[in-house]
This record gives C-alpha cells, sequence and structure tokens, in this order.
C-alpha cells in the first residue's frame, strides 16, 4: 500500500484500517518513507480528525514500534501516573511515595521538563547522587524491594513517537488531540503497567486551554487504557495558575518534602491526595472515597515520607538533603517582583511564569540544553489575595544574569493580572474521567 494513497484518505475524511495506520508507523519507523510525506499525513490527521478506532490503532502501532517493557518480575499490581504537564507541576514523588506507602508497586518511568513544563527527572536529578538511569535489573530490584522507583525512559521506548513528535514539534500539528493521546498513551503502554492515573492539566500553562478540550482527551485516553485490558482513570486539574508556590527543580523539590512532611501549599496537597487516592483504588479497587482518606492518613503519618526517603536511598541519593542536615544549593542572584497597582491577584498566570523560568535558566529551550537546578521563581502571592502596590509579588532566583533582572521582573509583574475586582474562588480539581463518563468532581 503507498504512502500516497494513505494521505489522500485522510485528507478528504475517510477512515484508515488499522492495516494502513500500521504500514505508517512501520515505514516512517524504518525511514522508508521521508518527512515531506509524513508530515502531510500528520496534518490531514490534524485537521480532519480520527475515530477512537483508528487513534487505538495508531497507539498499538505505535506502542509495538519498540520494546515493550514486562514488569512481571515485579509482584503485585504495577500502577503508573501520567500528567499532561505544566508549571509547578511536582505531584510524581508525592504521589509515587502516598501509593507505594498504602503497598502499591509503581515502577514509574518519566520524562525531562521541554520549554515551560518541568520534568520529575530533573527533579530528582537535582539530589546529590541520585540515579535515576537504572537499568533494567536495578528498576525491578528497587520497586520489588521499595514499593516504588522512577527511571528515564528507555532508548527504545517507542521510538515511533519520538520521531512522530519531533516533526509535529515543527509542523504546527503538536496540538491534535488524537496525536496527543496516542503519543502519551503509546509509551504508557510500553511501560507495562496494570493501571494508569491520568493527570490532565487545563488552561493556560497547559496543552489542553479549555475544559472541552481536556475532556475529550482524557476520555480517549482512559477508554484506549480500559480497552488494552489497563485500570484507568483521569482527574482534569486546573493549570490557569501554577501549582504550588515555586517553579524550579530545587525549589520544587523543597515543597515535595513539605508536603510529604504534611504541610506545604493546599491545591498540591489536595491534588497529590486525589492522584494518589486514584491509583490505590486501581489497585485494590476499594472506594475513591475511602482510597482519599487512606491517602491523607499515609501522608499525615509520615510513612509517604519514609517511602520516598528509602526510595531515594536506594537510587543513590544523599538523603542528607531531604532532613535537613545538608543545605541546598541557592542561586546567587534572588530579585523581588512587586505589584504595581493595588487590587487583587488574578493569577500569576501559568504560562508566563513558565516562560519565565526558562529564561532564568530553570528550564529547557531544547530538549539536551542544561538546566541551573537553582533557578526559578518563588510565588508570594496567588489568586485572591489583596495587595498593595509595591508588595512583594513573587522572587526571582539565577545565577547566569543575562538580563537586567530588574526589567525582568518589572515584566513579570504582569503575570500576576491585578484588577479592582475579586476573582472567584480556585478549582483545582475540575472533573474524575472514568471509562463509564465524567463527574465533577467533589472530594
Amino acid at each position: 500500500m503507498r504512502i500516497y494513497d494513505i494521505i489522500a484518505k485522510k485528507r478528504d475524511g475517510a477512515v484508515l484500517t488499522e492495516a494502513e495506520i500500521q504500514a505508517f508507523v512501520r515505514d516512517y519507523t524504518a525511514g522508508r518513507i521521508p518527512d515531506y510525506q509524513a508530515a502531510a499525513l500528520l496534518m490531514a490527521i490534524c485537521i480532519r480528525g480520527m475515530t477512537d478506532a483508528e487513534t487505538t490503532a495508531l497507539t498499538m502501532a505505535m506502542r509495538d514500534s519498540g520494546e515493550v517493557i514486562d514488569l512481571s518480575a515485579i509482584t503485585g499490581f504495577k500502577a503508573d501516573k501520567h500528567s499532561t504537564g505544566g508549571v509547578g507541576d511536582k505531584t510524581t514523588p508525592v504521589v509515587v511515595s502516598i501509593a507505594a506507602a498504602a503497598g502499591v508497586k509503581v515502577a514509574k518511568m518519566s520524562g525531562k521538563g521541554l520549554a515551560h513544563t518541568g520534568g520529575t527527572v530533573d527533579k530528582l536529578d537535582a539530589i546529590p547522587g541520585m540515579n535515576t538511569a537504572l537499568t533494567e535489573m536495578q528498576f525491578f530490584d528497587i520497586v520489588n524491594r521499595v514499593g516504588c522507583a522512577v527511571t528515564g525512559q528507555t532508548g527504545n521506548l517507542v521510538p515511533a513517537d519520538k520521531k512522530i513528535y519531533a516533526l509535529r514539534d515543527v509542523t504546527g500539528t503538536v496540538e491534535s488531540i488524537p496525536l496527543i493521546a496516542a503519543s502519551i498513551l503509546s509509551k504508557k503502554l510500553a511501560s507495562g503497567a496494570d493501571g494508569f492515573v491520568f493527570d490532565v492539566t487545563v488552561g493556560s500553562g497547559a496543552f489542553m486551554k479549555t475544559l472541552a478540550e481536556a475532556r475529550h482527551l482524557a476520555t480517549l485516553m482512559v477508554r484506549i487504557a480500559a480497552s488494552s485490558g489497563k485500570s484507568a482513570s483521569a482527574l482534569l486539574t486546573d493549570m490557569d495558575i501554577p501549582l504550588g508556590l515555586r517553579i524550579g527543580n530545587i525549589l520544587e523539590l523543597q515543597e515535595v518534602i513539605e508536603v510529604l512532611n504534611g504541610g506545604g501549599p493546599a491545591d498540591l496537597r489536595t491534588v497529590c491526595i486525589a492522584l494518589a487516592a486514584e491509583m490505590i483504588h486501581s489497585a485494590t479497587a476499594q472506594p475513591v472515597d475511602v482510597c482519599r482518606v487512606r491517602a491523607e492518613e499515609l501522608l499525615d503519618s509520615g510513612a509517604a515520607m519514609r517511602k520516598f526517603t528509602a526510595m531515594v536511598a536506594a537510587q543513590g541519593g544523599d538523603t542528607a538533603y531531604l532532613t535537613g542536615e545538608k543545605a541546598w544549593p541557592t542561586a546567587r542572584h534572588e530579585y523581588p517582583v512587586r505589584a504595581m497597582q493595588s487590587g487583587y491577584v488574578h493569577g500569576p498566570d501559568a504560562l508566563a511564569l513558565g516562560r519565565l523560568a526558562v529564561d532564568l535558566g530553570a528550564g529547557r529551550r531544547t530538549k539536551d540544553a542544561p538546566i541551573d537546578y537553582t533557578a526559578g521563581i518563588g510565588i508570594k502571592c496567588k489568586r485572591g489575595a489583596a495587595v498593595e502596590a509595591g508588595d512583594i509579588l513573587g522572587i526571582l532566583y539565577c545565577n547566569d544574569v543575562e538580563d537586567d533582572l530588574s526589567e525582568l521582573a518589572e515584566q513579570a509583574s504582569g503575570a500576576w493580572m491585578i484588577r479592582d475586582e475579586k476573582p472567584s474562588a480556585s478549582r483545582w480539581i475540575y472533573e474524575r474521567i472514568t471509562k463509564d463518563g465524567f463527574e465533577e468532581y467533589t472530594g
């Protein structure tokens, strides 16, 4: 079958067969289809869309393009979580630790951050000695002994996604919901877990800008995972403003430790407990409300912190930084962001601060660029806070000052969006999605 015919068929709005989708993925991964033809098909998919059956076929073809990990060497139910990304999104270390403390095995493969979205591997790599490039044997052994481990993705996991995503990134086809779903799910299914929880973020700092888009993506991923015999659910969470009060790798790790010690910002704590409850539910089939109470108990009792400490130690990390026996390194320069007027804070806008964090050195503009673990932003005021002109809204942290920090701080102040009227209260979690549909989140 010719790629030209497949392109023309999708261009005209027809439904591709499973064989046609498999042929495209197989031949493009092998280098038998040039980028210009693959880009044409991706654009046709972006414009014309895909049915659930087409998206499922694309997901499975991409999953089978490389290594599919067998986790049978790990005893018990293996759960995994995935976030569609955002700013200040530091839930994974907390959620993994709570779930493991509840007896759920968590074999977590995570990625690095790119552009304004942070990556779990980067945060953990900021712990001196931490090894996030585990061999398969090390990975399995730590999960069996400790209950959880976090490692980077293997080089041969879903090679089709690496090629297709790189092409999407430069052809204006990143936002296609079927392509996003296939990209995420192919990697998750190839990682071998028994159940998945998806944190689908919504808002300015997320891929999905509207609740309707997020619901569509979450529903699609949950249905495809369920059709593959996996337990799956999703939560739609707010990403109009950053999660928590810190952006940047070491800054976010410090906040993770605060939450694991029973404190931390209410929004971060709430989202972590909700996601951990979904993971416990997927493994035990207990009611979600019961699992949520259990997750909160494990967090407040210190059991989750002990599990996180054990995981870090097993992966070679220096736990003295977690206990406070050693001080985290800090940035050489810090500068306050001040309110330019009085009023109520309606932000800060997640996308604006995420981009600023990249400028400060905390994130990457390209996949292999270095990052500064100490750089970032501390948030002092969030949505609903009343401020006076001159009040400190946040703090910028950096080492290499290419731009005038005072100018960056002045620009950043606009991200807080100060207005005369008080905003409505934040909703941290909007909806819960299962294979049976969606419901407003009431936890």
